[in-house]
Order: C-alpha cells, then sequence, then structure tokens
C-alpha cells in the first residue's frame, strides 16, 4: 500500500484553478509507465465525459434562467405600464398604447409611463453591472459603485448647480418663480456627472502613485467621499430655502424625471459599457483565481482594473445624474445571481442587468402603489430593500476571512 501511495505522490501532482468561474481540479501525471497507459487512457475519457455532461447541465440551466429572467423583465414592464395614481383601466390602458384613447390617457401612457419603465430597465440594468464588476474588481462582496464615492461627488455636482448657478444663493431671494427661470436640469445633470468622473479619475491617480489595490481603493474612495460630503453640507448651509428644498428633492431616486431623450442617453452609455463587459468576461473570470494567475494567463490585470472600474463608475455617473440617488443596485442584484447561477462572468454580467432591471421595476411599481396619489422616491424603495440584505451579508460571513 505503502509502495502504491509512493508512485501516486511521484507521478501526480494535483492543484485546482478557475475555469470560466467554475473551480476545477486537475490532476497532472509524469513518468506514466507503459502498463499504464491503457487505464490512465480509460479514466481520462470517461473523466472528460463527465465533466462534459456537467457543463452540458450549466449551459442549460443558465440558458433556461436568461431566458426567464427575460421573460420577467417583459411582464413587468407591463405591469408597471397599467400601476399609477390615474386608476387607469386595463383597456383604457392597452387603448392608450394604441393611441386611440383620450388625449390625456395617450399622454400618460406615452409622455410619463413609459420613459419611466424604460429609465427603470436601463438604470436597473447599468447600476447593477457596475456593482458586480467593482466586487470582482476589488475583491470584496460589499463594494458597490457608491464604494468609491460616485455618488457623493454626484450630489456635491447637483447641489453646485442647484443652489450656486440656479438662483438658490440670498441674491435672488427665496422667490420660487426666480428659481424656477434660473433652473436647468441637463445643467445639473452635465455637473453631476462631471464631478461623478472627476472624483472617480482622482481616486484611480491616486491609487497609481502607490499600487492599484484593492484595499488601496476602497480607502481612497471612503476618504475622497467623505471630501464631497462635508462640501456638500458647507454648500447647503449657505443656500436659501428654495435652493436647498430643491437640492434636496434632486438627491431622491425619481424614475418620474426621465424623458425618451435622458433614456436615450442612458441607454447609449450602459449599452457600451455591459458590452465591453462581456466581452472581457473571460478576463473576469480569471480574475477571479487572483492576480498572479491571471497575469500568467496573459491578463493585464492593472489596466483591465483601471478600465473596468472608470467604465462602471462613468454608467453609475450618468444613471445618477438624471436620476438621482438609487442605492443598493448593485449589491443586492449581483449577489443573488452569483449565488443562483455562480461567478462565471459570461452569465453572471446577463443575469445581473435582468435582475437589476427587475428589481427597479419592482421597486417602481412599489413606490407608485403606496403612494397614495403621488410616486414615492424609488431610491427609499430600494434601501428599504437593501439595507436588511446588506445585513445579512454582513452576519452570514462572520466566521469567514477576507
Amino acid at each position: 500500500m505503502d509502495t502504491q501511495s509512493n508512485f501516486y505522490k511521484e507521478h501526480h501532482k494535483k492543484t485546482s484553478t478557475y475555469v470560466f468561474g467554475l473551480q476545477i481540479h486537475l490532476t497532472f501525471q509524469n513518468n506514466i509507465p507503459p502498463g499504464g497507459l491503457l487505464a490512465r487512457t480509460r479514466g481520462d475519457y470517461y473523466t472528460s465525459m463527465r465533466v462534459r455532461s456537467d457543463l452540458d447541465k450549466n449551459r442549460r440551466k443558465n440558458t433556461a434562467a436568461l431566458l426567464l429572467l427575460t421573460t420577467a423583465v417583459i411582464v413587468l414592464a407591463f405591469v408597471c405600464l397599467f400601476v399609477g395614481s390615474s386608476h387607469m383601466s386595463i383597456s383604457e390602458c392597452f387603448a392608450a398604447l394604441a393611441k386611440k384613447g383620450s388625449a390625456a390617457q395617450v399622454r400618460i401612457i406615452w409622455n410619463i409611463r413609459i420613459p419611466r419603465v424604460l429609465a427603470a430597465i436601463i438604470a436597473g440594468a447599468g447600476l447593477s453591472v457596475s456593482g458586480l464588476i467593482m466586487q470582482t474588481n476589488l475583491n470584496n462582496p460589499m463594494a458597490s459603485p457608491s464604494t468609491l464615492g460616485v455618488s457623493n461627488a454626484a450630489v456635491f455636482g447637483a447641489n453646485l448647480s442647484i443652489i450656486a448657478f440656479a438662483g438658490g444663493f440670498l441674491d435672488t431671494g427665496n422667490h420660487l418663480a426666480n428659481y424656477s427661470v434660473g433652473a436647468n436640469p441637463y445643467a445639473t445633470s452635465l455637473m453631476a456627472f462631471l464631478f461623478s468622473t472627476l472624483s472617480i479619475l482622482l481616486i484611480l491617480g491616486l491609487c497609481r502613485i502607490r499600487a492599484f489595490q484593492p484595499g488601496v481603493v476602497v480607502l481612497a474612495g471612503i476618504a475622497i467621499g467623505s471630501v464631497w460630503t462635508a462640501a456638500t453640507t458647507i454648500l447647503q448651509f449657505y443656500a436659501t430655502d428654495v435652493g436647498l428644498s430643491a437640492a434636496v428633492i434632486w438627491t431622491f431616486g425619481d424614475l418620474g424625471r426621465a424623458t425618451y431623450r435622458t433614456d436615450w442617453i442612458m441607454s447609449v452609455v450602459v449599452a457600451v459599457g455591459i458590452g465591453y463587459f462581456a466581452f472581457m468576461s473571460w478576463r473576469f473570470n480569471a480574475l477571479l483565481s487572483g492576480d498572479a494567475a491571471a497575469k500568467s494567463m496573459g491578463v493585464a490585470v492593472d489596466r483591465l482594473r483601471s478600465v473596468s472600474m472608470l467604465l462602471a463608475s462613468v454608467i453609475t455617473a450618468v444613471c445618477v445624474s438624471f436620476l438621482g440617488i438609487i442605492g443598493f443596485v448593485g449589491i443586492i442584484c449581483p449577489h443573488v445571481t452569483k449565488k443562483l447561477l455562480g461567478h462565471d462572468h459570461r452569465v453572471s454580467i446577463p443575469a445581473s442587468a435582468l435582475s437589476g432591471s427587475i428589481l427597479l421595476l419592482l421597486a417602481d411599481t412599489l413606490s407608485r402603489s403606496l403612494g397614495n396619489g403621488s410616486a414615492l422616491p424609488v431610491g427609499a424603495i430600494t434601501s428599504l430593500l437593501g439595507a436588511p440584505f446588506f445585513l445579512a451579508i454582513i452576519f452570514s460571513r462572520k466566521g469567514e476571512h477576507n
């Protein structure tokens, strides 16, 4: 028995790695004697058949899951069209969709509800995939777009535009008419986007000075985010009542401010970002094995992290600049996706996008159902759903060591 054991140790070497997100155990055999070649060939044949069967099962399971998620998005989109404070019946909604109802009903469907539903689908997908990519890059299960202070910078940019440039200081008084004349929603969105992009560029630049390590990125994001929060507080201290109320209302995540133009801009940015992430999916899978393993496979780890983090932050900045702060979408959906379908980014990226759209459609439907004549901020609904989920992640990992 000892002789066989020593022979196995001498001629076999075991290791494990991640291949397409799956942990595969490999056995390397050296110096196989001629008498054992036939047994080795039969064993390899049956092993390869088992692996192929498992991969086929996973492929069918993943395809079925993606089809189910796509169907859920389509169904929820129609449900969301039929829910609102106007209390339109289903037949009236279908007539308005065909532009055969009353003028008011047609305006409600085509000018309010459809842009809102499109915004939920686009922003939910973008925020969810951004969270997934940040968790992979930072090797942190609780990383999200807000980790790098992107949302804090967007709030400061919006406050600066509303309070300083749109009549929120004392020189215009507390008259709403004076504020309305100077207010420009696209200028506010542009300022929020510019400061969000500036924040991520500043953080990536600081990380380049030392080393692009996940821990350094998180700490730099927390520090820069605190600076933006302090600047926002100082700015609001000198604002008038009208300017302050307008700035606070902007921070509410609200899909009601979406238009076809904003949906078009968000869809272009989100589509480009998700397309890039999907193209780089095998590199993200390699990154799951660690930096050393990824580099041995030819992955430029630092460049991959820099580009993907920048692009994920740009997606978040665009969505936040148009819709306000919508939290926890980038935490809830990627975790549920990875728990059910695994870590393979070829599957988790589209699944996270679809699940993010589902979550935001559900939150929007709840916000309009519970509002009693007005829609609650959808950001408040996602935060109410996300906070318990966040705590569940923390306490479920109390025995693990990062």
